[in-house]
């Protein structure tokens, strides 16, 4: 396991998006968000629900420990050397925004020892509404939250909710015990995020991580449809 202490328009591949024999690289995906909004239960159902057809890994942030990571590991989501955990050692949005190396590290390694593949997803670890990912790490990202941090969230904003790829509204199965209008959280939402898209979530209902798997398949779909950039 690999232990080291932005925002993209639809169907745009990065002018990186090689691998060093000139075929297409993954998708990488961001996932980022605030502490326990359900980022790690979101990308454990996605990895359950994808692993069958694509080939995909994960890496996880952590600040200090490797918690996420072992969290997939113990749920064997996916074979232990498809996990790569990072030590940011400093605020989440360091490792993801303003000093990416050891994430780039850790996706190069990735598709170095079990690639090729379709997909890397790229876990944020908890932070606050301003999260966003590099565009040089990620090429479109996700940001969640949770109904239980309060319905007031998307009208509060902030760059992970207005500008995030799709934004994901999860644990709706608490709205009730919270008090959590979910008409109001899509109606912000909507005014915030203007066409982009917002997926409402429970990781306990049938449909799951559903919405959210079906963006990332029409996410990848566009990708690998694209044409890649000459070298």
């Amino acid at each position: 396991m690999h232990l080291d202490h932005g925002h993209t328009h639809h169907g745009a591949v990065s002018a990186d998006a090689h691998r060093p024999d000139g075929t297409r690289r993954a998708l990488r995906i961001g996932l980022g968000g605030p502490v326990g909004s359900g980022k790690t239960a979101t990308v454990a159902a996605l990895c359950r629900l994808l692993r069958d057809t694509l080939s995909l890994a994960v890496v996880t942030n952590d600040i200090y420990t490797r918690e996420d990571a072992e969290f997939l590991l113990r749920e064997a989501v996916l074979p232990p050397e498809r996990i790569q955990a990072v030590e940011t050692g400093a605020c989440p949005h360091t490792a993801i925004r303003d000093d990416i190396s050891a994430n780039l590290e850790a996706v190069e390694e990735l598709e170095d020892t079990v690639g090729p593949l379709d997909l890397i997803l790229v876990e944020s670890g908890g932070d606050n509404l301003t999260a966003t990912f590099s565009r040089g790490l990620v090429d479109a990202q996700i940001f969640v939250i949770d109904v239980a941090g309060g319905d007031d969230i998307p009208r509060k904003g902030g760059p992970g909710v207005t500008t995030a790829d799709l934004l994901v509204v999860n644990k709706t199965d608490l709205a009730p015990h919270v008090g959590s209008d979910l008409g109001r959280m899509a109606r912000d939402a909507a005014e915030q995020r203007g066409d982009l898209p917002v997926a409402f979530t429970s990781l306990r209902s049938e449909e799951g991580v559903g919405p959210v798997a079906d963006w990332v398949r029409e996410r990848l779909a566009a990708w690998t449809a694209a044409p890649v950039p000459a070298a």
